[in-house]
C-alpha cells in the first residue's frame, strides 16, 4: 500500500482532533509543536517538508508529551540544531531514545524501514550504531510493558489501515476503540 500523507494525516486527526483538539500539519524545513492559541483554535503537530518519517517522529513526541508539555511551544523542550559536542549530543541521545523508539513501532505498524536518526552532522564522532542498539532495546520494552494509550492508539490504527488494509474509517474506529472511555481530559 503506498504511504500518502493524506492517510496519516486523516489517521491522526480522526483519532485526537475529536478528543484532544490536535491535528497533523504538513510544514516547512523544521518540524515544530504548537498549542492552540488566539489565532488558531487547535493545536498543531507540524511534520517537515512532507516526509513520512517526520510524521511518524513527530506525533512520538506528541504521543509522550503529557498535558502540561502539550500546553508548551515544541512542548517545552531544547533543541541544538547540527553541530553539537559530545556532551549535547550525549544529551540529545538521551531524550531521543523514548521518541525514536515509539517511531520504530510506528514503522513497523506502516510496514516501513525504521532508520535511526543521530540528527549532527558536525565534527562529533557519533556512535549510530549504539544509539540503534539503545532505540531498539527501548522500543521492545516498551512493545512488552504496554504503549502509552495515544501511542497504542495510534499504532494500532496504523496497523489496521497499512497491514491489514482496512478503509480509513475503520482504521480510526480501531484506534478510537483502543483511547476508549479512559481519555485524559482534553486541554483547554
Amino acid at each position: 500500500m503506498p504511504h500518502r500523507l493524506e492517510d496519516v494525516i486523516a489517521l491522526f486527526d480522526g483519532l485526537f482532533y475529536p478528543s484532544y483538539q490536535t491535528r497533523l500539519v504538513r510544514g516547512g524545513d523544521e518540524p515544530l509543536y504548537l498549542p492552540a492559541d488566539a489565532d488558531c483554535d487547535h493545536h498543531r503537530v507540524i511534520f517537515a517538508r512532507g516526509f513520512f518519517a517526520s510524521v511518524l517522529h513527530e506525533v512520538s513526541h506528541w504521543c509522550i508529551a503529557g498535558a502540561r508539555r502539550r500546553k508548551l511551544e515544541d512542548y517545552g523542550y531544547w533543541y541544538l540544531p547540527d553541530g553539537r559536542d559530545a556532551a549535547q549530543q550525549q544529551a540529545f541521545e538521551a531524550v531521543e531514545v523514548a521518541p525514536q523508539a515509539l517511531e520504530l513501532l510506528f514503522s513497523r505498524a506502516c510496514g516501513l524501514p525504521f532508520n535511526v536518526s543521530v540528527d549532527n552532522l558536525g565534527e562529533v564522532t557519533v556512535d549510530r550504531e549504539g544509539f540503534r542498539a539503545r532505540v531498539e532495546a527501548r522500543a521492545a520494552r516498551v512493545d512488552a510493558e504496554g504503549l502509552p494509550r495515544r501511542a497504542r492508539a495510534f499504532r494500532d490504527a496504523l496497523a489496521a489501515f497499512y497491514l491489514e488494509g482496512q478503509p480509513l474509517t475503520l482504521a480510526i474506529a480501531s484506534g478510537r476503540r483502543r483511547l476508549g472511555a479512559a481519555l485524559e481530559p482534553a486541554p483547554a
